[in-house]
């Protein structure tokens, strides 16, 4: 058996797969994908499956240059017949929200109403007929990096003034309005293959955008969770996490986004609008965190469960290559 391809750059979210991978006996490669290289020569398949673990936000951890090589790297690989999880469409609406947003538009689901600038020298200009606050978000982001949000134009105007906004790495944002979430908190929920797998509710106060479910480390009712299982910097952000089982039709939703964007393990994030009620989407996560401590939180170990989905790929992948 060919060796299972894990291309991640950060240090701690994937342990936890790792560990069942290591349980289970099952071969695979560590490949840094901010420190990589690749011969356009090499047409081999090298590799039983691919799995893209790239992280948008790695720019934060001096990363930036994984992001478009690791565009053109999966494109390279699967024009070679190479099995890809999390692919080169995946990945293609992993770097773009704007590109999510359009998407969940042609789909027609609700999200936040939005402007795309790329200079900003456009940006108070973009704010006409939206409702203030509204937030400034980098179109490259991930853990809550390149949000800003502001009550009014005078203070988004100053910030321009005093040279304080980062469009991020692709020089592009979204002015978007900020959109009050209901009860306190959005809803994350977590695919596999297309299908729903489990959903969360996160508590948050608005101030924060670094909702990442490894970081979280506190239940609803105060009770900690394993600390071993978060990221090292999860005691910083303060946010709580419970289990929520979403309508039928959330779920339906976001498995209709999912197959439709070509995210074979993502989470997506909604709210309900407090203003009016409404569904809103608006954020999809083709790089999925699973909750930390997820036996306590949920009920179950789901990286058995993505294990089981990789080992079925790459055995179907065998049985198509030798058909």
């Amino acid at each position: 058996m060919k060796p299972f391809a894990i291309y991640y750059e950060h240090p701690d979210w994937f342990k936890p797969l790792f560990e069942v991978l290591n349980e289970r006996g099952i071969p695979y490669v560590a490949l840094n994908p901010t420190q990589h290289t690749y011969d356009i020569e090499n047409t081999s398949v090298d590799y039983s499956l691919f799995f893209n673990r790239m992280s948008p936000s790695a720019y934060l951890r001096d990363g930036e240059q994984g992001l478009f090589f690791t565009l053109s790297y999966l494109k390279h690989l699967e024009d070679n017949g190479t099995k890809t999880i999390n692919g080169y469409k995946a990945f293609t609406y992993e770097t773009s929200k704007a590109m999510q947003l359009s998407l969940m538009k042609r789909l027609g689901y609700h999200y936040p109403a939005s402007k795309v600038v790329n200079h900003v020298s456009q940006l108070v200009a973009a704010t006409e007929g939206l409702r203030f606050p509204i937030v400034v978000k980098a179109n490259i982001g991930g853990s809550g990096a390149g949000i800003t949000k502001f009550n009014d134009v005078a203070a988004l105007q100053q910030a321009i003034d005093e040279n304080d906004i980062d469009f991020g790495v692709d020089k592009t944002a979204l002015v978007q309005e900020f959109v009050p979430a209901r009860g306190g908190h959005i809803t994350r929920v977590e695919t596999i293959g297309g299908k729903y797998l489990y959903g969360i509710n996160v508590y948050t106060n608005g101030d924060s955008f670094n909702l990442c479910p490894a970081d979280i480390c506190q239940t609803n009712d105060g009770k900690e969770l394993v600390r071993n299982a978060c990221a090292v910097d999860a005691p910083k952000n303060g946010m709580k996490v419970t289990a929520y089982t979403p309508p039928h039709e959330v779920i339906e939703a976001i498995e209709t986004i999912m197959q439709h964007a070509g995210i074979d393990v993502g989470g997506i994030e909604y709210m309900i609008d407090d203003r009016d009620g409404s569904i809103v989407y608006y954020d999809v996560n083709a790089l999925s965190n699973f909750v930390a401590d997820a036996v306590n939180v949920i009920g179950f170990n789901p990286h058995h469960k993505l294990v089981d989905y990789l080992v079925a790929q790459s055995q179907l992948q065998n049985t198509t290559t030798i058909a």
